[in-house]
């Protein structure tokens, strides 16, 4: 198949892919500017908002590895195509959605129906591109669709919210699903494992045992909640790991090579996936709240006011291979992931500046350093493994990428409200059903105070504080990632070539 694919159809194909993981990536904080008029039209709790945000990754990261076996079996572009009419499908129940609780099920089935997609993305590109320098190119552009969407989603959600009402964010979706249907259908080879094995539908199983409970325990964790169920769940999830672990070991067609963690470049990529990603995404989905609730940007403004993220993360592709051919891998990945973490330390120093526009420069490092880092490990993931077994091994990638965002929002947006509760010091006369909206959220103190008012400015400078702490706190973790990074990843200048 390889063979046969002229240069042009190749790009085209990438052009398909890259099409549908930028939707996916929009999608995972498109959500993020609409919080305020959501909340205000079908009045979410603090909890639902963050389930809101966090099912649709969640289920992502739970179907992942399922949904990589199976592109591998019946067809990558098969489940691309099937999952795209899906998400176009379940789009349509989210943008109508008359209640929060039927906004999350409709978020939840976008998961399911991403989950079919992501893996299929990156498994074919594997496929189309067997030149290791191309590869890398081509990974180097999708990775800058992935990390530029997350940034770009508040962009495509402000300009919607500006002429629309909250739901226009999901139909955003139908244009784009349509032209990857269409154009996928005419352009992308098929490509499958020719030798797959059966499907382990108990494998498929344990893996979500192991993923799900894991997110919902902490979920329940940083909420300050821990009851017997939450117990249940921790050992639900402990047995579901240890068991799948054993199963793969023993099965003579894995869903997963457990052996392949034994590759530093391997195992080292894949914990810089999660990590980088689990902070950028937990400070992106408060950041967009900041620059309304706080700075008092429109929803367009705001889009607006992230795009110099956007930017800098594809800048990533013109950068990259230089890098790699300087640096080496690991190192690239480690500087990439200091330079991340600095932008978080000026995000933080600079949010209480008068001047909006030093905190915007100061996200212009964290999208490159996210940019470069992602970019290097996918690649290192993906090019660890043999082309028939490309599913797989993007699934791992994805599920640490879809790990990273899900637990990314619900620890750190957790501690960001309760950092928000302990600095909020509200005068003298505030009533009591207002107070308690008011110590529920920003979000919906900004629906019952009146602008201006004594209240609402408490309100504001405690949402600031406990955002300064918790962006601190993201970059400490992506220094974190800057040292598995330095520790684990080999130094090697090209993409990785073991063929385990």
């Amino acid at each position: 198949m390889n063979g046969t694919l002229s240069v042009g159809r190749r790009w085209a194909s990438l052009a398909v892919l890259v099409g549908a993981v930028l939707l996916l990536a929009i999608d995972s904080t498109v959500l993020y500017l609409a919080v305020p008029s959501l909340t205000a039209d079908l009045s979410p709790t603090a909890s639902q908002v963050l389930w809101i945000g966090d099912i649709y990754s969640l289920a992502l990261a739970g179907l992942l590895v399922t949904m990589g076996n199976l592109a591998d079996r019946i067809g990558r572009k098969k489940l691309l195509l099937i999952g795209a009419t899906a998400f176009g499908l379940a789009s349509i129940l989210a943008a109508f959605a008359p209640s929060a609780e039927v906004l999350i099920a409709a978020r939840l089935l976008l998961g399911v129906a991403g989950a079919t997609i992501m893996p299929s993305t990156l498994s074919l590109i594997r496929n189309i591109f067997p030149d290791q320098v191309e590869r890398t190119r081509a990974i180097a552009i999708w990775s800058a669709a992935a990390a530029s969407g997350i940034a770009l989603g508040p962009l495509v959600g402000g300009v919607l919210l500006e002429n629309f009402w909250w739901g226009s964010v999901f139909l955003i979706n139908l244009p784009v699903m349509a032209l990857v249907i269409g154009f996928g259908a005419w352009l992308l080879p098929e490509s499958r494992n020719p030798n797959p094995g059966r499907f382990d539908l108990l494998s498929s199983g344990l893996s979500m045992l192991a993923i799900v409970p894991f997110v919902y325990t902490i979920k329940q964790v940083t909420g300050g909640k821990f009851d017997w169920v939450t117990a249940v769940a921790i050992l639900a999830s402990v047995a579901g790991a240890v068991f799948f672990v054993r199963r793969q070991r023993r099965s003579e067609s894995p869903m997963i090579d457990v052996d392949l963690f034994r590759v530093p470049a391997f195992s080292g990529a894949v914990m810089v996936n999660f990590i980088s990603v689990f902070a950028l995404s937990g400070v992106l989905f408060f950041f967009s709240q900041y620059l309304q609730l706080a700075r008092g940007l429109s929803p367009l403004e705001a889009g607006l006011a992230q795009l110099p993220a956007a930017l800098s993360a594809m800048a990533a592709v013109a950068v990259v291979g230089f890098l790699l051919t300087r640096l080496g891998r690991g190192r690239a990945i480690g500087i990439a992931l200091i330079t991340g973490a600095i932008g978080l330390g000026l995000v933080a120093a600079l949010e209480s500046s008068e001047q909006l526009v030093w905190v915007l420069l100061a996200v212009i490092p964290l999208g490159l350093g996210i940019g470069v880092a992602e970019t290097l490990s996918v690649d290192a993931v993906v090019s660890a493994v043999k082309p028939a077994k490309a599913g797989a091994a993007a699934s791992v990638s994805e599920t640490a990428y879809e790990l990273g965002v899900a637990l990314g929002i619900a620890i750190l947006g957790s501690l960001m409200t309760v950092f928000y509760r302990l600095n909020l010091d509200l005068p003298a006369g505030v009533p009591g059903d207002a107070a308690a909206q008011v110590e529920d959220s920003l979000a919906s103190a900004t629906a019952v105070l009146e602008p201006g008012s004594q209240a609402l400015e408490a309100a504001q400078h405690a949402f600031v504080s406990a955002m300064q702490t918790t962006t601190l706190i993201a970059g400490g973790v992506m220094v974190v990632a800057a040292i598995v990074a330095f520790l684990l990843i080999p130094n090697t200048k090209n993409a990785v070539t073991s063929e385990h």
